[in-house]
Order: C-alpha cells, then sequence, then structure tokens
C-alpha cells in the first residue's frame, strides 16, 4: 500500500497509476479513492499520471478524531503534492472534494497546479445565510448528522438515491453501485463520517476562489439533489477569471458514475487544451 504520513502523524492511503502529467482526484463525502476508478483508468489509459488519496478518516487511511475540517484536508493535499513533487498538476475534485482543492489552492497558492476541474462541487457555499440566501437550510444538515447518528449504514444506503438520481421515473437503477457506495461509506471512520458534515456544509469558501489563477472547469448536474447547481456551480463560475461550466441536463451528483464517458470525455479534453 502506497502511503505517506502527515505532520501530524496522520498515514494517507493512495493510488498512484500510470505515467506522464499528473491528474490528482479528491472525492467526496463519504467515499474514497475509488470513487474516481473510472476517470482514473480512462486517463491512465491515456498516458497520464493518475493519483487519488483517501482523505484522513476515509477509506484506507487513518481515523483520526482531529482535523476532520477543510482546513486539514488542503493541508494534507498538498502534503502529498510535496510528497510525490507533482509539478503542472490538474487537479479534479468532486462534491467535498472540490472544496478541498478550492481550499487548497487559498491556502497554498498554484505553484503546483496547472488546471482545475470541480465536479458536483461545494464551492463557494452550501449553507443558507443571509449573505447566501440560495444555500441549503441548516435543517438538511442537522439531518444528516442525525442520520449517521441512528443508523449510518441505512442512511448511506438510502443516500444513494439521491445522489445517483435513482429516485427519479424510468432511472436505471444499478444495486452493485449502490453497494460500492455504501462499502466506501461505511470504510469511513465515525468521526469523519460526522465531522465532515460541518466541514462540507459550513465552510465559505468565496475568498479562496477568487485566489484561484488557473484555467478552471465546473461539471455540474442541474438535477444535482445533493449540492444543488444554483447555489454551487452557477455561483462559482461567477466568481472565477477563467473558468467554463458545463451543465449536464438531468444528471445526479454522483455524475462520474452515471455519465462517466461524458466526464471523461470532457476531463480529457480539457486536460489536453
Amino acid at each position: 500500500m502506497a502511503t505517506f504520513t502527515t505532520r501530524d502523524g496522520v498515514r494517507i492511503y493512495y493510488n498512484d497509476w500510470g505515467s506522464g502529467r499528473p491528474v490528482v482526484f479528491s472525492h467526496g463525502w463519504p467515499l474514497s479513492g475509488e470513487a474516481f476508478e473510472d476517470q482514473m483508468f480512462f486517463l491512465a489509459s491515456r498516458g497520464y499520471r493518475v493519483i487519488a488519496h483517501d482523505r484522513r478518516g476515509h477509506g484506507r487511511s487513518d481515523q483520526p478524531w482531529q482535523g476532520n475540517d477543510l482546513d486539514a484536508y488542503a493541508d494534507d493535499l498538498a502534503e502529498l503534492a510535496a510528497a510525490l513533487d507533482l509539478r503542472d498538476a490538474v487537479h479534479v475534485g468532486h462534491s467535498t472534494g472540490g472544496g478541498e482543492v478550492v481550499r487548497y489552492i487559498g491556502r497554498h497558492g498554484t505553484g503546483r497546479v496547472g488546471k482545475i476541474a470541480l465536479i458536483g462541487a461545494i464551492p463557494p457555499l452550501m449553507l443558507k445565510t443571509p449573505a447566501n440566501p440560495g444555500g441549503l437550510p441548516m435543517a438538511v444538515f442537522n439531518g444528516i448528522r442525525d442520520g449517521v447518528i441512528k443508523d449510518r449504514s441505512q442512511f448511506f444506503l438510502d443516500l444513494t438515491l439521491p445522489f445517483y438520481g435513482y429516485n427519479r421515473p424510468g432511472a436505471a437503477v444499478s444495486e452493485g453501485v449502490r453497494q460500492a457506495f455504501w462499502r466506501q461509506g461505511m470504510m469511513a471512520g465515525f468521526p469523519a463520517a460526522y465531522f465532515c458534515i460541518k466541514a462540507f456544509s459550513e465552510t465559505d469558501l468565496t475568498q479562496d476562489l477568487g485566489k484561484i489563477n488557473v484555467p478552471t472547469l465546473l461539471l455540474h448536474g442541474d438535477d444535482d439533489q445533493i449540492v444543488p447547481i444554483d447555489a454551487s456551480a452557477r455561483a462559482a463560475v461567477k466568481l472565477l477569471p477563467n473558468a467554463v461550466l458545463k451543465e449536464y441536463p438531468g444528471a445526479p451528483h454522483g455524475l462520474c458514475t452515471t455519465h462517466k464517458e461524458a466526464v471523461n470525455a470532457d476531463l480529457l479534453a480539457f486536460i489536453e487544451s
């Protein structure tokens, strides 16, 4: 197993496949780097080095009580980039992972970064506030916390329905995809499963977006029931000086799986542009 140890002693697992320009993937909650395997295999087969870590507390990484917040996640990503001496990397973040990438640049700059892609990503802010009236009310996130506390195994299985749009009429439901999501979610430590909810819902990334000075691609489904597009991608693209938003009609939050062919093609075209 490939791992590195962070400044505060947390062992982080990562996959590192292929060779060429590095493409680094940051996954969403409560998943692991496995969530990007379709994209990783596709790009590695086309001459790229693909790297995906399991965020602290998730997957095969250590499960610390401390550091389940976007600042620590961003610093871990910076340490991974330094440990592997990545240069001109393309960073791809889905959902919470998109927040991780944006906060990484906000805290550490773009010295090692060539481009970024944000897929169904949380920036600028998910929570509804007076300054962010289009966000989701706190009651939504309290409901997620309650679900994790009460029975996170059943909660994660149920979450697959809106996550992949399987609750929509006529949806082609894959029980295998649902079970893969459940397995990844249950590999996350309970502290990360709980504390990361605050991280992805209440972290304001507006200022961090303003520090991004590299080409940026935003991919988002307009039927995303987890991170609604209006308060996320449609707001974020207005704060980025060199960004393009591509909306996927009818696509859900888990579009890296449900629309993997389109996502793969769009990522490849963006990387090669």
